[in-house]
């Protein structure tokens, strides 16, 4: 018998007795076996802590329905779900919602309602956060708070003081000073205004708050960054491998501020190409267990938006000490490869260096340096030939990795323009070139050999594992595609390879990016983890990211673990083991919260961008379709809208979901995923970053372009 059928029958038997049964009576009234008999021991330890059993006497009596601990989701209908460990989430009603906030972690029975599971929340064990961002609202000589995040099923009271002071919808930071009850409202005091958003962009302040995001670091740690010397001792760069002399530069974006890497090519005498790859030795200034690396570990990241940067590290550390800036001695960790001229790896070294980077180039001074700009060659003389030798390089290496079956999603992505004050002056979209590929492919190149150096040599490693897709999204990618025209064989495995092939077969159609969109949406998301499993995507066995210290904290793990397997320390591998695991989902946790936060930022300055563009005509793609409508992504800044259904006034339209299209049922006519139109902006809701749109035409593919 297995334990979930077991413990359904124990408590249906428990159910029905009225007096309480101790051990033997119930393994006998059950028939079990003496193995059976061992399980129910488990059984009866589970059922008693989650409170379905309660132990009386000796003897175990049924008490009703399980006892959960979970964390709250809320919901912006004012309803949520408790997510428990090892069950499905639970549905929460809006009745019981009126108790928590998001985040909040509660104690809960779970009942049944006409037929489905439902909470009732016993008690908070503990509050997701005192301090909400929110908007002030007036009425009938009273005001409140209404949160802007998933809180927005209530309304926090404020004193008549508050009230006195603010203006109505001015975003403020209210601190909780009575949590909600059964039959009281939250209640809170003004800690902080923002602004009023009709007169000042508050959106990145609101989503850092939000977030809770740190803004400051602990005295502590500034204290601590302080007191590093800015010079190299002498005796640290005569440990390493001198390097100082070698052409090594960097390529970053115009604005980067902070260099993690810097790259140096030659040729070897058999005509190989022995590429370095300079990593910022950060592990060298953030010592573990100090207050600095406390507080990297917490943030995890640095969060970057259009008009600022929460870094991981302080700036002495981010943007002098550690940061490769040319002309001056840096201390780095390097990864030496070379390549044959089909992109095998013949031979590698890792080790400790000191460098001097010779340039610090943008992305497009090395597009216009491999392109052959006469003005950058003669300001970089040194340049050109080692930047022709990395491109040769990187298209072998890319050719390569094409064969063995890499994914290249490539999605564009917007760059909005800000100004002094924040505010969004033009969005487009962002191109990427050879050089921003070249420098991909050989970062991806040092992080898979140092991923597979520590394999080798027995040591673990908290690897970047990309697990293959889910079968059930898979298959619904391809019915979409199949929606679109695009038939597909389905394989007896799915392999990158796979995907490869789809993404390759709309390259230079009008769908293209919408195919990479809709392909990238069936992966599973990459996450840190000391097992490897491999990287699904790149189509790798070993891959960890070992290349921006500066900007995440899993990088400078991968450095200590490097270094001590490099000077051959012996390491209590179980404990090692364990810190990867808790360190793995914490960091992946943050990553989440950082792509989250920067997509949201993005959203908030595409909605206001687009007020001052409310009447304008653009084309776009449909990229979704739902029964109240369909999305569309406009091609000049990749804003997405919505087309409401009731404004399609020519027909009665009806959704067809299987197919993802809307049908009119008098004229057939037909919106689906991937069609081009031509719209106009008629509104924009800021407060929830939302576009509205309404339909001009749908346009034939040929003139979409």
């Amino acid at each position: 018998m297995d334990k979930e059928k077991l413990e359904k029958e124990v408590l249906k038997l428990l159910s029905k007795k009225k007096k309480p049964l101790h051990f033997l009576q119930i393994a006998k009234a059950l028939n079990l076996s003496k193995k059976d008999r061992k399980l129910l021991k488990k059984v009866m330890r589970k059922l008693k802590k989650s409170e379905r059993v309660r132990v009386v006497k000796g003897k175990y009596e049924y008490t009703g329905e399980e006892v959960v601990t979970g964390k709250v989701i809320a919901y912006p209908g004012g309803f949520g779900f408790l997510e428990v460990k090892g069950h499905k989430d639970i549905y929460i009603p809006p009745f019981e919602m009126m108790k928590v906030f998001h985040g909040d972690e509660v104690k809960a029975r779970i009942t049944e309602f006409r037929g489905k599971k439902e909470v009732r929340i016993l008690r908070v064990l503990k509050r997701a956060r005192k301090d909400i961002v929110a908007k002030i609202v007036s009425e009938d000589d009273k005001c409140y708070a209404i949160p802007l995040d998933d809180n927005a099923h209530h309304k926090i009271f404020l004193s008549k003081k508050d009230c006195s002071k603010l203006d109505e919808n001015v975003v403020v930071v209210v601190k909780i000073t009575q949590f909600p009850g059964r039959k009281s409202p939250p209640r809170g005091k003004v800690v902080e205004i923002l602004g009023d958003p009709q007169k000042k962009f508050v959106a990145i302040d609101v989503i850092i708050r939000k977030y809770n995001l740190p803004t400051t670091y602990p005295e502590k740690v500034l204290k601590e960054v302080e007191e590093i010397p800015e010079e190299i001792p002498s005796e640290e760069i005569e440990k390493r491998r001198d390097l100082r002399d070698q052409v090594c530069f960097t390529i970053d974006p115009e604005k980067a501020r902070d260099f993690d890497d810097a790259v140096a090519i030659e040729m070897t005498p058999e005509g190989y190409y022995r590429l370095y790859v300079h990593i910022a030795d950060v592990s060298y200034y953030v010592r573990e267990r100090t207050e600095t690396d406390k507080e990297a570990y917490k943030r995890g990241f640095t969060f970057y938006f259009p008009d600022r940067a929460l870094h991981m590290l302080p700036e002495k550390l981010s943007a002098k000490l550690c940061s490769l800036r040319p002309n001056e001695d840096k201390l780095a960790f390097t990864v030496e490869m070379v390549f044959d001229d089909s992109g095998n790896l013949k031979s590698y070294d890792i080790y400790e260096s000191v460098i001097r980077s010779k340039a610090r180039l943008t992305y497009n001074e090395a597009l216009g340096l491999i392109v052959g700009d006469p003005g950058l060659e003669k300001k970089y003389p040194q340049l050109v030939e080692p930047l022709r030798i990395m491109e040769t390089l990187y298209r072998i290496l890319s050719r390569k990795r094409w064969e063995m079956g890499s994914i290249d999603f490539d999605l564009p992505e917007a760059e909005v323009i800000v100004d002094e004050y924040g505010e969004p002056t033009a969005i487009y979209p962002y191109e990427r070139h050879i050089a921003h590929r070249l420098i991909e492919h050989f970062m991806i190149s040092a992080n898979e050999t140092v991923a597979k150096h520590l394999e080798s040599v027995g040591y673990p490693c908290l690897y970047r594992v990309h697990e293959p897709p889910d079968e059930e999204r898979v298959e619904n990618l391809l019915e979409i595609l199949e929606g679109l025209g695009y038939k597909v064989r389905k394989p007896n495995e799915y392999t990158p390879k796979f995907f490869q092939k789809i993404i390759e077969d709309f390259e230079g159609k009008p769908e293209e990016n919408l195919v990479r969109f809709l392909t990238l949406r069936a992966m599973a998301r990459a996450k840190y983890s000391p097992h490897n499993v491999g990287h699904f995507g790149l189509a790798l066995e070993h891959y960890a990211h070992f290349t921006s210290p500066i900007r995440r904290y899993p990088d400078i793990i991968v450095h200590r673990l490097l270094k001590r397997a490099l000077k051959g320390e012996e390491i209590d591998y179980e404990k090692t083991i364990a810190y990867l695991e808790e360190a793995g989902h914490h960091l992946s946790k943050q990553e989440r919260l950082a792509d989250e936060a920067e997509m949201e930022a993005i959203d908030y300055l595409k909605a206001r961008y687009m007020k001052s563009r409310i009447g304008e005509e653009f084309t776009g793609i449909i990229t979704g379709v739902s029964s109240f409508g369909f999305f569309v992504e406009l091609e000049e800044n990749l804003v997405e809208g919505l087309v409401k259904i009731n404004t399609l006034t020519d027909d009665e339209y009806v959704f067809d979901e299987p197919a993802h299209r809307l049908v009119g049922v008098r004229t057939g006519k037909i919106f689906r995923l991937g069609d081009h139109v031509k719209v106009r902006c008629i509104g924009v809701d800021e407060e929830r970053a939302r576009v509205e749109f309404e339909l001009i035409e749908k346009l034939e593919k040929h003139k979409a372009s």
